[in-house]
């Protein structure tokens, strides 16, 4: 008997009815060390339209630029409090809120560092896998060396650079496709 892969099926929309419409996730509890910030991620199709299914998972370093990781050996504090993951689903303006803490900056495998930046995965109706991207902070002195962008084009790397808003959010619209769209990594 020959053993097969099961196909792949699309993500959602599923996840929709199944969360618990958590619109808003906290990464870091009262005490934890670092800038509090929000972040607000706003998932769009390749139209433009917005996507009130999707589903949106981000993780990040504390703000010492250390994973709550196992792998993560470095002499840097981890802080009680602070797992720096989190899961949301869309809302019916397509957006997900994550409070977090300003991440450090994380070392790159080939030497430097890497710019404070958030791990983003993008589940939605018609991803066959997730999509991964990443959110970076404007104005960051850091992105210039960034080895990440600069492995982008110049003209792509604002698809990834938060901006914030007159209320101190940092808002992020992410697009699955079209004219607009984000860059997504294979990971």
């Amino acid at each position: 008997m020959s053993r097969a892969l099961t196909p792949s099926q699309t993500i959602g929309p599923f996840y929709f009815g199944t969360l618990a419409n958590a619109y808003r996730h906290d990464l870091a509890m009262p005490g934890v060390a670092g800038e509090r910030i929000e972040i607000a991620l706003t998932l769009h199709d390749a139209a433009g339209a917005i996507v009130p299914d999707g589903l949106l998972e981000v993780w990040q370093a504390n703000s010492h630029g250390r994973y709550n990781h196992p792998e993560d050996r470095r002499n840097l504090p981890l802080d009680a409090g602070f797992e720096g993951y989190g899961r949301a689903s869309t809302d019916t303006q397509g957006c997900a809120r994550f409070g977090t803490v300003k991440p450090g900056r994380v070392p790159w495998p080939a030497g430097g560092l890497q710019a404070a930046h958030v791990n983003i995965s993008v589940f939605a109706r018609g991803v066959l896998n997730r999509l991964a991207t990443r959110l970076y902070f404007d104005g960051d002195p850091a992105l210039a060396e960034d080895p990440v962008l600069k492995l982008v084009e110049p003209e792509r790397r604002a698809t990834l650079i938060a901006k914030r808003d007159a209320a101190g959010v940092w808002r992020l619209p992410l697009y699955l496709g079209g004219p607009n769209e984000t860059v997504f990594f294979d990971c």
